[in-house]
C-alpha cells in the first residue's frame, strides 16, 4: 500500500475545546451556545474516530483549554499538542514535520478514514494532496516534505484558500491529487445536510 522507502503519513487534527461561546460561534444563532459547542464536540470526536480508522499515527493540535483538559475530553491515546501562537498559517508550519503530514480540521462531517488512507497513498507515492471544501477553502491538504509557501501570506477565512493553495504548489512545480469535494458544517443553513448532528 504504501511505498517501502516512505514512512507512514502522520494525521495532524486542529481543533479547539468546546467551550460554550466559543466554538462553532457562526451556528450559535440556531443552536445557541451550548448547542452549537456540542455539536463542534460531536464534530471533533468524528474526525477523530476517522484518523484513528484509517490506522495511521495522529495527533490533536489543540487551542481553548488545557492539555490536560482535552485529555479528559479524548482520553490519552493519541498526543495532544497545543496548536501554539501565530495565525493559522504559522501554526500549520510548526505543526508540520516530520513530514509526510496530513492536515484535517473538524469541519467536514463526511470526512472518512478510506478518504485518509487515500490521502496517505498520495503522500506515500511522494504527491501532494488537497481536500477541496465547497466554500473555497480545503478540508484536508497533504504534505510529503515542507513547503512553506503554502503557509504563508494566505487569505485565511476566504473562499480563496484552496486556490491560492493549488497555485503556490504549482509555483513548486507540484500538481497536488484532489480528493473529493466536501461540505463544511459552518453555518445554520448547513446544519440540514446532518440530522443526525443536532438529533
Amino acid at each position: 500500500m504504501y511505498h517501502r522507502d516512505m514512512p507512514a503519513a502522520r494525521i495532524v487534527i486542529f481543533t479547539r475545546y468546546p467551550t460554550a461561546g466559543q466554538a462553532k460561534t457562526r451556528l450559535i444563532p440556531a443552536l445557541g451556545p451550548e448547542g452549537a459547542a456540542a455539536l463542534h464536540r460531536r464534530l471533533t470526536e468524528r474526525s477523530l474516530a476517522a484518523a484513528r480508522g484509517a490506522g495511521l499515527p495522529c495527533e490533536i493540535r489543540s487551542t481553548g483549554a488545557s492539555i490536560a483538559a482535552f485529555k479528559t475530553w479524548l482520553g490519552d491515546a493519541v498526543p495532544v499538542i497545543d496548536q501554539g501562537e501565530g495565525d493559522l498559517g504559522e501554526r500549520l508550519r510548526l505543526a508540520g514535520p516530520p513530514y509526510p503530514t496530513i492536515f484535517i480540521g473538524t469541519d467536514a462531517p463526511d470526512l472518512s478514514a478510506a478518504l485518509l488512507r487515500d490521502a496517505a497513498v498520495a503522500l506515500a507515492a511522494g504527491r501532494a494532496v488537497i481536500g477541496p471544501a465547497e466554500d473555497g477553502g480545503y478540508w484536508l491538504l497533504g504534505l510529503p516534505g515542507a513547503q512553506d509557501a503554502v503557509f504563508t501570506d494566505m487569505p485565511w477565512s476566504t473562499n480563496l484558500v484552496c486556490g491560492e493553495t493549488r497555485r503556490k504548489l504549482a509555483q513548486a512545480g507540484i500538481t497536488a491529487v484532489e480528493l473529493p469535494t466536501l461540505a463544511d458544517c459552518d453555518r445554520p443553513e448547513d446544519l440540514a445536510r446532518w440530522p443526525e448532528l443536532v438529533s
